[in-house]
């Protein structure tokens, strides 16, 4: 295991009603004018816009709401939502959404206290000096990002798309209300694309080359084997409160960073599906449940045992000790199984994308043979152009 530092201080309000608390919870935290970031029509036909708004107001906090994010969140907003928030002189940002509105309040948060480009952070051209306070209201199970350091925004420059994440102990909210009685209404896609990135940020750290780590080993098996489990029942029977419960619980333990601890971590397939959702608009699980089967396919020879270890421990597969990489590649396949089960996508046909700009996503990327991305396997430009031509290519 390997010398760490592990700091999350989100506090976190979980079940039926607790978004009535809000106002309460920020007042305690003596903040006076809070901007509310929010995403679609659910927000105020739902009624949670409303409530929030009702408990600030009973608690005296002033607020100034602006809606309009978009999946695959935009710079655009974030620059209008930053003038916005200084003309209010706004003390706090508060997320009512998924993981775009909550990357778009991260990013808004930071770019208040910060002077020039925002998207500079994103970049990685310079650093942040500070950022606001952040809180978040989550009605998505998918992104993490109510517990997580990181946030993700796309900006368009000279033509490209450039979608970037970005990992900050700024952005770690300081609290996350979560009531699983607001994901009822999702569509089933969006909870599948939900699960699909819940266990993509679980395997990105799963796999990895530190040995004699058995304790995260087992909370990431843990998790992933919940998601399996829970997801399916939630899709059947949309009401069941308990699978919800679970399954939102399940989405913050993937990316708060407790499966990460004492681990290298990898990344890879992050980066490789941020070209397609860039390009192609598409929603983030959906690339990821193309890519990071495609991703295990590539780099498994590296150490099958630890794909096998996946194959057993996560989908019951019996171990063969002869050959390990027929266990390995049973748990490939498995894992692309339950993402067809649950209505995913499996190639690049199935997601619109085309394997002709395969040199486009490549050349963002910014991958040659000096410059690669992951650890498991460190990718260089050859290997993501292989990986993206086992997806475009895969069959069953």
């Amino acid at each position: 295991m390997e010398n760490f530092e592990f700091h999350r201080p989100t506090a976190y309000y979980f079940g039926v009603g607790r978004e009535n608390e809000v106002g309460a919870i920020i007042k305690a935290l003596n903040k006076h004018k809070i901007l509310i970031v929010y995403g679609g029509q659910y927000c105020i036909s739902s009624g949670l816009l409303d409530r929030v708004q009702a408990s600030l107001r009973e608690a005296g906090v002033s607020y100034v709401t602006k809606g309009g994010v978009v999946p695959n969140p935009r710079a655009d907003l974030v620059y209008d939502l930053i003038d916005l928030g200084r003309q209010e002189q706004v003390d706090f940002v508060l997320a009512v959404g998924g993981g775009s509105a909550i990357d778009t309040a991260k990013a808004t948060a930071m770019g208040i206290v910060n002077e020039g480009d925002f998207f500079d952070f994103f970049l990685k051209s310079r650093q942040p000096l500070g950022c606001l306070g952040i809180g978040v209201v989550l009605t998505i199970p998918a992104a993490g990002s109510e517990g997580s350091c990181r946030a993700v925004i796309q900006k368009e420059i000279e033509g490209d798309v450039y979608k970037c994440g970005l990992g900050c102990p700024y952005f770690v909210p300081t609290f996350a209300v979560m009531n699983p009685e607001l994901t009822k209404t999702l569509p089933p896609y969006q909870t599948a694309c939900g699960a699909v990135d819940m266990m993509a940020h679980v395997m990105e750290r799963y796999f990895t080359n530190t040995p004699e780590v058995s304790i995260t080993d087992r909370l990431c098996e843990a998790v992933l084997s919940s998601i399996v489990e829970t997801v399916p029942l939630v899709l059947r029977e949309p009401d069941n409160y308990e699978a919800r419960a679970n399954v939102m619980w399940a989405g913050t333990l993937a990316h708060n960073d407790t499966c990460g601890v004492g681990r290298e971590q990898d990344w890879a397939t992050h980066a490789l599906e941020h070209q397609l959702s860039a390009l192609y608009d598409i929603a983030h699980g959906a690339g990821l449940a193309v890519l990071f089967p495609a991703w295990m396919e590539y780099t498994m020879p590296h150490n099958p045992l630890r794909f096998a270890q996946f194959a057993t421990r996560v989908f019951g597969i019996n171990m063969d000790f002869e050959e390990p990489k027929r266990t390995a590649k049973a748990g490939i396949m498995a894992l692309r199984q339950f993402f067809k089960d649950i209505g995913m996508p499996l190639n690049f046909a199935d997601i619109g994308a085309k394997e002709e700009d395969i040199p486009q996503m490549l050349r963002l990327l910014g991958v040659d043979e000096v410059n690669t991305i992951g650890h498991f396997v460190p990718l260089n430009r050859d290997a993501c152009e292989t990986i993206y031509k086992i997806a475009a290519h895969y069959h069953e």
